[in-house]
Parts: C-alpha cells; sequence; structure tokens
C-alpha cells in the first residue's frame, strides 16, 4: 500500500481514563471485529489484564477504513498502558508511530501520566490528537478540562474532540481526525530493508515472534534476514500482520506494521530496539532503537522447591523477551538456596511478573524484600554498585554511600496539600515547587474543592518503592496520581542492618536503612518475626545488628518438659539432677539446632 494511505498511531492516556475502551469502538466502526466476537477491553488479551482491569503489554492492531472520499485506509493502532511501572512500554510504541490520541478523563482532568506520556510522545516528535473521554459522567467537566489541556499542555480548543467511548459518542470524529491530522510514513519504499523491533513474544512452535516496523524497504515470505546488533541470520517461517489475531500475508512494506515468525529458540538473540535487515542486501546504518532500561528496584526471586531452578530460569528468559525492562542474574543465598536478583521498574512491574510465572510455569515463589541500587566509593578508591543488601560492604570499609533520587511530579486537589507535604517530607523529600492548574485562585470552598495542584519533590527512590503509592491514595482519599523519573545520585548516611536468628545471619533479611529509623525498622523487623518463627525445643534469640552492635533482640521461649512431674516426695536433690540434665540437653540442642524460617517471614519482611 501506499505511504499516503497509511497511519500509524498509539493511544496513550492516564490509567484508567479509557483508552482500551476507545479502542473498542474504533475495532467495532472499522468492522474489524464481528459484533458477535466483541468483548470489553478486547486488546487486553492477558488473563491478568481482564482480571485486574488495565493494560500490562502494548497491544497491536490493524484496521481498514473508507474515508470520506472514498479511499481505503489502513490504520495501524498500539494500545499501551497507563501505569507508571510500564512507562518502557508506551515509549516502545511511540517510536513505532508517527501520531497518539491522547485521552483524558472530563471527571478527573489531566493526571501525572497524562503530562508524563505528553512529553514522550512530544520527544518523538508526534501529531497529538487530544481527547476528553467519558463526557456522559454525571460529574464530568469537559469545558474546564478543555481549558488546562490549552492552557497547561498548549493544545488549540478547535483541535480538541469530546467523546465517550462507552456509548460511541464522538468515536466517528476520532477516527476522522486520525486520517486527515497524523502524517502518513515517511521511507524509502525501494532502499534496503530496515525494519524496528518494538516487541516480541515466544511461541511454543513458531520461536521468537518479532513485532515490527518496517521503516525502509521491503520484507517478503522465504527472505533471510540478518539482526544488525548481533549478526544473527534468520530464515522466516512467516510473515503477517494484527487483525488482531495473527494473519499471515505475503509482504510488508515500509510504513507498515506487522509480525515475523522467526524459529529462534534462544530468546537472546531477538531483543526488543533491534533493526532487521536482508541477508544479500543489508542496510548500512542500523536504526536508532531504544536507550537501555535501568530498572528502579530490585528484588531475589527463589522457588520454594529447588527442582523448579531451571523452570524459574527458562520462564524469566521467556518474560524478558518481551519485556526489555526485566533483568535478572543467578545468585545464591544461604538462608533460600539458588535463585535469580531481579530488577524492575516498580512494584506493580514486580507483582505482575511474580503472578505470571506463577500462572503461567506453574511455579511456587518466594520473594525477598525489594531494594535500590546503591554506589559505594570504597576506601581503596573503588567504586562497585550493591543491588543485594547482603552484599554491601561493611561499614569499615565504606568512604560514601550514594543513593538513587527520582523527580516526583503529584497532582492533587488543592485541600489535600498539607497531607502531601507532611508524607513527602517524613519520606525525605525535597521541594522543588508547586503549580495551580487554574490562573485564578478563589478562596471559596467549592472553588478551593475543585482546584488541583501539581507538587515538584525530589525524593529518594527507595522511599518511593513499598507503601508510598498507598499512603499517597490513602491521604488523599483515592484522588492524587502520582509520575516519576530517575534524577540522580547522592550521599546519604545509610547503614546495612542484619538480621541474626540464632546468632546466624539470614543474608535475605538484610536490609540498607536511614541510620536514624533503623532502631525504629529493627524493632518492628525483630517483633514481627518472633510471632511467625515457630518455638523450638531450646530458646531461640532474635537479633537486629548493624555490623557488630547488636541494636534489637527479642526471645523465642523453648517448650519445656516437666522433667520433675514423676517425683513426689524425696530427697531435693533428685529433682536438681534431672533439671540439670534437661539444661544441658538443651544448651547442647541449640549449639546444633538449626531453625527453619518459614515463607511467610519473607512475605512479612516484603510488607514492612
Amino acid at each position: 500500500m501506499e505511504h499516503r494511505y497509511i497511519r500509524n498511531f498509539c493511544i496513550i492516556a492516564h490509567i484508567d481514563h479509557g483508552k482500551s475502551t476507545l479502542a473498542d469502538r474504533l475495532l467495532q466502526l472499522t468492522g474489524t471485529i464481528n459484533e458477535r466476537d466483541m468483548r470489553e477491553q478486547f486488546l487486553d488479551q492477558m488473563e491478568l489484564e481482564r482480571e485486574r482491569g488495565i493494560t500490562i503489554k502494548a497491544q497491536a492492531v490493524r484496521m481498514s477504513c473508507i474515508a470520506a472520499d472514498g479511499a481505503e485506509y489502513q490504520l495501524n493502532l498500539i494500545d499501551t498502558p497507563g501505569h507508571v511501572d510500564f512507562t518502557y512500554e508506551v515509549s516502545h510504541s511511540l517510536a513505532a508511530c508517527e501520531g497518539a490520541i491522547l485521552v483524558v478523563d472530563a471527571a478527573q482532568g489531566i493526571q501525572a501520566q497524562t503530562l508524563a506520556n505528553v512529553y514522550i510522545a512530544q520527544e518523538n516528535k508526534l501529531t497529538i490528537i487530544p481527547v476528553i473521554n467519558k463526557i456522559d459522567l454525571p460529574n464530568a467537566e469537559p469545558d474546564k478540562v478543555a481549558e488546562d489541556l490549552v492552557n497547561i499542555l498548549g493544545f488549540v480548543r478547535s483541535d480538541i474532540i469530546f467523546a465517550s467511548a462507552k456509548e460511541g459518542t464522538g468515536a466517528k470524529k476520532v477516527l476522522e481526525a486520525i486520517i486527515e491530522r497524523i502524517p502518513p510514513p515517511h521511507g524509502e519504499s525501494h532502499g534496503p530493508l530496515r525494519a524496528l523491533i518494538f516487541d516480541s513474544k515466544y511461541d511454543s512452535y513458531k520461536g521468537v515472534i518479532a513485532y515490527l516496523r518496517v521503516v525502509d524497504g521491503s520484507v517478503s515470505k522465504g527472505s533471510r534476514l540478518r539482526l544488525m546488533s548481533t549478526g544473527k541470520t534468520i530464515e522466516l517461517l512467516e510473515i503477517g500482520v494484527f487483525k488482531p489475531s495473527l494473519t499471515p500475508v505475503a509482504r510488508l512494506v515500509s510504513g507498515e506494521v506487522g509480525y515475523l515468525a522467526t524459529g529462534l529458540k534462544n530468546v537472546g538473540d531477538c531483543r526488543v530496539g533491534d533493526t532487521l535487515t536482508l541477508e544479500d542486501r543489508s542496510a548500512v546504518e542500523p536504526l536508532p532503537g531504544y536507550r537501555p532500561v535501568k530498572p528502579m528496584v530490585f528484588a531475589g526471586i527463589y522457588p520454594l522447591v529447588g527442582d523448579d531452578y531451571n523452570g524459574l530460569r527458562e520462564g524469566l528468559e521467556k518474560l524478558g523477551l518481551n519485556d526489555a525492562s526485566l533483568s535478572f542474574e543467578p545468585e545464591t543465598s544461604a538462608a533460600l538456596g539458588f535463585g535469580f536478583r531481579c530488577g524492575f521498574m516498580g512494584m506493580l512491574h514486580m507483582e505482575i511478573v511474580m503472578e505470571r510465572l506463577r500462572r503461567e510455569y506453574w511455579l511456587d515463589l518466594l520473594a525477598t524484600a525489594p531494594s535500590v541500587e546503591y554506589e559505594v566509593t570504597k576506601v581503596d578508591g573503588s567504586e562497585v554498585t550493591v543491588s543485594n543488601p547482603s552484599k554491601m560492604p561493611s561499614v569499615g570499609e565504606i568512604t560514601e554511600l550514594r543513593e538513587p533520587w527520582v523527580s516526583v511530579n503529584i497532582i492533587t486537589p488543592a485541600r489535600y496539600i498539607g497531607s502531601m507535604m507532611e508524607l513527602l517530607k517524613e519520606s525525605r523529600g525535597d521541594y522543588r515547587g508547586m503549580e495551580y492548574f487554574t490562573k485564578e485562585v478563589s478562596l471559596s470552598q467549592d472553588a478551593e474543592s475543585a482546584l488541583r495542584v501539581l507538587l515538584q519533590y525530589d525524593v529518594p527512590l527507595a522511599e518511593l518503592i513499598v507503601g508510598f503509592y498507598d499512603e499517597l491514595k490513602s491521604r488523599t482519599q483515592g484522588y492524587a496520581s502520582m509520575d516519576y523519573t530517575f534524577a540522580t545520585y547522592l550521599p546519604a548516611k545509610l547503614v546495612k542492618m542484619e538480621i541474626l536468628i540464632n546468632n546466624q545471619p539470614v543474608d535475605a533479611l538484610s536490609l540498607v536503612v536511614p541510620q536514624e529509623r533503623a532502631y525504629r525498622q529493627g524493632r518492628e523487623l525483630v517483633h514481627k518475626l518472633r510471632k511467625l518463627i515457630p518455638r523450638q525445643n531450646f530458646e531461640v534469640a532474635i537479633q537486629a545488628a548493624i555490623g557488630q552492635k547488636v541494636i534489637v533482640r527479642e526471645s523465642i521461649k523453648p517448650y519445656r518438659k516437666d522433667v520433675i512431674a514423676k517425683c513426689y516426695g524425696g530427697d531435693i536433690t533428685r529433682k536438681r539432677k534431672l533439671l540439670a540434665k534437661q539444661s544441658a540437653g538443651k544448651k547442647r540442642m541449640k549449639m546444633v539446632g538449626s531453625v527453619e524460617v518459614p515463607p511467610e517471614a519473607f512475605v512479612e519482611v516484603l510488607k514492612l
């Protein structure tokens, strides 16, 4: 198909603003899906997505549309996630498009991820079509939201489309705007093939399936291809498009979006961001690809059954194929055995990966407490990065310890400014700025309740990864939204806190905590472990220590057998002899006995 009849676009928005529902209406309007097969959030194919009501993986689909002039247009849509943990999915999708539909909820207005996605789209120089969705809601304020889009993001009022994806209102206008406003793709139709891999997945029968955007040239079934970064050659098994199921075609040309079944069995051979070219007529320069994704949160994942180790490795490899932000490397724990140290974009990302491993690969797993990556300058001048608290050098070896900080944008109703600032202060945040979302500030109560504020802070990443988001929603009755980006590493007064059980350190329970909070967190953790670890026949000491100094200790009392129950009357020396014998036995048992930490203990540490 000629370039002028092709439109590549994606839908971007804050979470739950109606991206997937709008995609449903476009699928219906273009006749891509039969009414019999239609269901809500059609492009959310993963069971986990449908259960949680969120988009986790970007999904592509090709639609055909007859315009007012009678010409047939090919529309390639990519539906993207909205949660901050999946921003990398959005950035990959945008690189394969020329335009984006920005969906904004008419009741909630501009949220944190709305701003973040607009900035990513502008970086990629995309044409943005603003759509105010959910105008049918009783509390919708489309005119106010439109004013914010004009004042804050610089859109032209006449370009804004008012819609209700649920009822289908305005969907036809969106379709017309896609054809009229989004530019056709650019590329050399007759040049050497250059195709960008923007996503991929693993299929048991077809091997690695690469989702790609053909930028230059064309590719036909039976062609031999080469991956430009690895030099790996591929003989195509199948070539096709998304309708939305995988539908084979004979050829993909410049500007089109489709997939290739490569037959590759090694998931490491085909990576997202790589460039495909023909083996016999190869391109000279690869496409820019993507910036490497930097994981934010690290945790150890271990199988509860040692025999599942190989299954865990295979599962992580296959998930890592279509999830460029998931990193992992083998590690060993004295307490938990063999496992992997994994890097994630955030706690939701970690939760989703764990759940997919359990469901798709039938694995029983255990995760250690999440941590961030620290930079350490040692006494000898060398620098190391540490993502596992148990590997943190001792205090005497460290000259300087630096932790990652992030720039946080929080959008909240004005009446919650005080509680938000208090939360950010408790989280060691540094104030950067505050901006009201209207030009005129009224002091009336009604105006104040409707007024929204953008708070800008720098916060240590370690403070955000556990519990912060729940507190944010709790203190603002669910109205606040948050987005963050990595800023820099800054020096910090942190200490490594170890947990000793029966005088033996449990490496999986090690934590890096701020020095002023060490005692309080140690007390909470030790108190919780005392309740979770089962009693033994000997006394078990649970201690929190910093270096050689124990800061908190609690004991689990042993079971006690009444050895003098059968003694009645007689000399007191007989009772003393039995008690001394019991005491010696317990002492010997304590020296050789081992205490098993139940999985529930690690789960509770994760909560703390």
